[in-house]
């Protein structure tokens, strides 16, 4: 919209939060103190996933057999230890006991020999055979047997991880559906009050670190819970008395966890808001590079990305320390519990009551089961991180829409272009009116010239119209219909704009012709030709090597002010509205280009009710109705003849800009007198 009229109040930041500073400004802004509703986020962000459910139980049945496998494995490798061991011993004993003696025998033998620590440690060999040494037959089955298990935890682990990539994308397509959605949904005062870095950083950074933490913990914490319970049970089924001694870490475990986790989410949400807020200040000095390099201001920019650089660094060590002191704790009671286990376990096989297979066996449960609690403990970062991104972009998802169509709109099937304000009021802030019991009609085919000082609301009037904002009070219609009682899209496609900001978006020169072009809508390429020679656009895109089919970048740089301007007129020339909005429309072009352009406008205004909102004068003498406007009232409306006989604001405003250029125009407004 012109910033020749008056605008909402902007802010920037978070939705609910207060702006950092200007783009100079020399604050950064509070560091967000209080921590995210961590446990609402995780179950919300659970939701998001549940047109994934059958993928989920997939994930889920695939993790229990690969973890099933995977808990098999140390129970018979410990076997294959077992057989080694006793075919050692057995050899051992060949000098002293006959070749053939079992083991009970081995230990009577023993015993009666004075030997009973020696006849308890072969209490636990079932196997044992003297003389008979390693059986390579059974010890060879054992080990396929083994190596089929493992073979066959990582298949199911591979299909586990290839289910998770896919329900993880196609949750992630869904929320950036939802986020464009939203987007759309959104009311321009929403965007108006947010920095365009920060709704980016919310729909991209943090989309994606969504995405990464998902892919990243979803299965994992999946197979960290099942190998819990399946060691677990392992380790009761060897021997409940090592059980409980392993268990005696897991509270010290979980303690430390859930204290480190409290102190580390409130950095995480700063480092994500501290992104946006970085991310929102390099997007406005990239886009006001030439402005910033014009008023040497390069200093302040680097100043003010340092401080923002600095906050995004002390939030992020703040975060990823304290979290990262998560995995070194869990790794020290992992070796506690190593130690205990190896101790206990070491005098169990002493006393004959465990073969040192088992003992084997439990000392790898005991790893496998501190490493998932270890795993989960640091995954807490990753998820704390996630989790704070995925608030950030339910706040956007959560962010107050505009006013829904009705359920059952008119329609219009021809519009003569009527356009009638009816006691309007409105304001951009509560108790701070800028338009008050307004009423003003165009007629059909009429061409209506809005013009007044800065602020005095005219850009508001076409934001009113537009329906980008909804009137406090009173009623706009077309053609006799409440704008209300339309849907927006019904009421917008009847309606061409001219900006004074220029947009123009990356693709070919044709593409941004045609983009204002209706759905269905078919233009010959004569009549498209016909619309760029109206606009003096056609000679000098014949000038350009590819033509129309000359790309642009998203800021169009290859094009001065001027030319990206006809480009504009010309998009609406081709959307062939019934209603047309000029908001300053030529203020980009030169004076000889501009008598072309009033030109080619005033033959695309023929039969079309326009609003022209203009601070030259100059290009609004043929308006058949001239609206003057003061801090958001009508003072004075007329032709131009009849207003400069009048000799008020109107007047004013004139000999202001041919008469008496010296003379302030606010000042020439404001004191009638001309003392």
């Amino acid at each position: 919209m012109s910033t020749t009229s008056a605008r909402p109040p902007v802010t920037a930041g978070p939705p609910h939060g207060p702006r950092p500073g200007g783009p100079m400004g020399p604050g950064i802004g509070a560091p967000v103190a209080k921590a995210m509703d961590f446990t609402g986020s995780l179950r919300r962000f659970a939701r998001t996933m549940r047109p994934e459910r059958a993928r989920v139980v997939l994930l889920t049945l695939s993790g229990v057999v690969s973890v099933a496998l995977t808990v098999a494995g140390p129970k018979i490798l410990g076997e294959a230890t077992n057989v080694i061991f006793e075919g050692m011993v057995g050899r051992l004993l060949a000098s002293r006991l006959p070749a053939g003696t079992t083991a009970v025998d081995a230990a009577d033998a023993l015993r009666a020999a004075g030997n009973d620590a020696q006849a308890d440690l072969l209490g636990a060999m079932d196997g044992l055979v003297v003389g008979q040494g390693i059986d390579g037959g059974r010890l060879a089955t054992i080990l396929l047997g083994a190596l089929a298990v493992y073979l066959g935890a990582f298949l199911f682990g591979w299909l586990q991880a290839r289910i998770m990539t896919v329900a993880v994308q196609n949750t992630m397509r869904r929320l950036r559906d939802d986020v464009e959605a939203k987007l759309h949904r959104v009311p321009l005062s929403y965007a108006d009050s947010q920095r365009k870095g920060e709704i980016l950083s919310r729909v991209t950074n943090d989309i994606d670190n969504v995405a990464q933490t998902t892919t990243q913990t979803l299965a994992q914490l999946v197979t960290s819970l099942l190998t819990v319970v399946g060691v677990l049970a392992m380790m009761f089924w060897i021997s409940w008395v090592l059980a409980l001694v392993a268990l005696v870490t897991v509270p010290l475990s979980i303690i430390v966890t859930l204290r480190i986790a409290k102190r580390s989410q409130p950095q995480f949400v700063a480092q994500w808001a501290a992104t946006g807020r970085l991310n929102a200040h390099v997007e406005e000095m990239f886009t006001g590079h030439a402005l910033v390099k014009v008023y040497g201001r390069q200093r302040d920019a680097a100043q003010r990305f340092a401080q923002e650089n600095d906050a995004l660094y002390d939030s992020t060590s703040k975060a990823q320390f304290i979290s990262g002191t998560i995995q070194p704790s869990m790794g020290f009671l992992a070796n506690l519990n190593y130690v205990l286990v190896a101790v206990i376990g070491g005098l169990r096989v002493a006393s004959g009551q465990l073969s040192i297979g088992d003992v084997q066996a439990f000392i790898q449960y005991s790893r496998q089961f501190t490493q998932p609690l270890t795993q989960v403990a640091s995954m807490m970062n990753l998820l704390q991180s996630g989790v704070a991104s995925a608030e950030r972009v339910f706040e956007l998802l959560d962010a107050p829409e505009q006013e829904r169509d009705p359920e059952r709109p008119r329609a219009l099937e021809r519009v003569r272009g009527r356009v009638a304000f009816e006691n309007v009021s409105f304001s951009y802030v509560e108790d701070e009116p800028l338009i008050e019991h307004l009423d003003l009609v165009a007629e059909p085919g009429q061409t209506v010239a809005i013009v007044g000082p800065t602020g005095a609301g005219k850009t508001t009037l076409v934001n009113l119209l537009m329906r980008f904002y909804e009137v406090d009070s009173g009623r706009i219609t077309l053609d006799g219909v409440e704008v209300r009682e339309l849907t927006r899209d019904a009421l917008r496609s009847r309606i061409g704009m001219v900006l004074q900001d220029t947009w123009l978006f990356g693709g070919s020169i044709e593409e941004n012709l045609r983009y204002g072009v209706r759905d269905g809508a078919d233009v010959s390429r004569e009549d498209f030709l016909a619309a760029t020679r109206a606009t003096h656009v056609d000679p000098f895109v014949r000038t350009l090597p590819d033509g129309y089919d000359t790309l642009l970048d998203d800021e169009a740089t290859s094009l001065s002010a001027g030319e990206k301007q006809l480009l504009t007129i010309a998009r609406a020339f081709l959307a062939d509205p019934e209603i047309l909005v000029l908001d300053e429309a030529t203020s980009s072009v030169d004076t000889r280009t501009e008598v072309l352009v009033q030109q080619a406008m005033n033959a695309l205004r023929s039969g079309r009710t326009s609003f022209v909102i203009a601070h030259r004068l100059s290009t609004i003498r043929d308006a058949d109705l001239i609206v003057v406007m003061e801090h958001g009232r009508i003072v004075e409306q007329g032709d131009h003849e009849s207003l400069l006989e009048a000799g008020g604001a109107y007047a004013r405003l004139y000999q202001s800009q041919f008469a008496a250029p010296a003379v302030d125009v606010e000042d020439a407004v404001a004191d009638p007198t001309g003392v």
